[in-house]
């Protein structure tokens, strides 16, 4: 998936130990092979390349990946979406040359993305494409689901005190020893020194978050976020960071997706719509740092400095 995957466990035994996380990370490999952009070869990709219009059976962990996305994709209309894939590859191309896609490539596989494009049965393992164009990118959903994979895989090899941190997507489970929860610290935004970094305190539970503290580039003297308004095709220009805390990682991965795209107030609505489930949004204003957050969110924070500004 593009990324790298830790797992820290505690255990009595470190045969016990060792097997665990080997299955874990054995999980986590076969996910990658069925829901990775990245490899040409992925269930995802040849799912992409079948003929348009007709049912087509999928693995149940694409099936449950496609489904949660799609129900996402319709509730928001659109401001999630994972049939984003060519306007990511046009976005990719960019950052690498530094120079913007034309106008007329964005027409053009505009007419190719939307999420009304893809049928995902609710029943049976199985899906539809209407659109032969259509290109799906799981980049803000399947690392979600794969911690929680790998955490569920921990706990059913005997280890239940463990967390799995997929480069910033992160599900934990029992605390460690003597503890009552897992430390998970959310750094501050790029290029800011006013932006204290927030640490929450967590447990059987998953955090996840979203921003371009370490993925924009410079444009003509615009930033332009790897995160895409699927609505626009255009990438986000306003510096953020959003950090969702969720029952699960799919959930809280592609929250945190749709919450930057909706910014703040909107994506407070839509959180607020979720059982267990609490935002902080920290975004770049004329020079200051302005936070946010979901009533929730204070409860799981340790001591800050200041107070977050609505």
């Amino acid at each position: 998936m593009g990324v790298e995957f830790r797992i820290a466990v505690y255990a009595c035994d470190s045969g016990v130990a060792n097997k665990a996380v080997r299955a874990a990370f054995d999980r986590i490999r076969e996910l990658n092979s069925r829901l990775s952009d990245y490899e040409s070869e992925s269930e995802v990709r040849q799912l992409c390349e079948q003929a348009p219009d007709t049912w087509l059976p999928v693995s149940e962990d694409l099936h449950r990946v496609l489904l949660h996305a799609n129900q996402l994709s319709a509730e928001t209309e659109g401001v999630f979406d994972v049939t984003v894939g060519h306007y990511t590859k046009l976005w990719r191309r960019a950052r690498r040359r530094k120079v913007l896609p034309e106008a007329a490539e964005l027409q053009f596989v505009s007419k190719q993305t939307g999420y009304r494009f893809l049928d995902v049965d609710p029943a049976m393992a199985r899906v539809r494409l209407k659109n032969s164009g259509l290109r799906i990118d799981l980049g803000g959903i399947a690392k979600g689901y794969a911690v929680d994979e790998a955490l569920k895989t921990l706990r059913e090899n005997g280890i239940k005190q463990a967390l799995v941190d997929g480069s910033g997507d992160i599900a934990v489970g029992d605390p460690p020893p003597g503890r009552a929860s897992w430390r998970i610290e959310i750094a501050a935004l790029r290029d800011s020194a006013d932006a204290d970094p927030v640490s929450i305190e967590i447990a059987n539970c998953a955090v996840a978050t979203s921003g371009d503290a370490f993925q924009a580039v410079q444009i003509a003297g615009t930033s332009y976020s790897h995160i895409i308004d699927p609505r626009t095709g255009w990438p986000l220009t306003t510096t953020s960071s959003v950090t969702v805390v969720a029952p699960n990682g799919m959930a809280a991965d592609s929250l945190a997706s749709a919450v930057s795209v909706l910014r703040a107030e909107a994506g407070f609505r839509l959180v607020e719509t979720k059982k267990g489930t609490e935002a902080f949004v920290v975004t770049q204003r004329s020079g200051r740092v302005v936070t946010a957050e979901t009533p929730g969110f204070r409860k799981l924070t340790v001591v800050r400095k200041s107070a977050p500004e609505k």
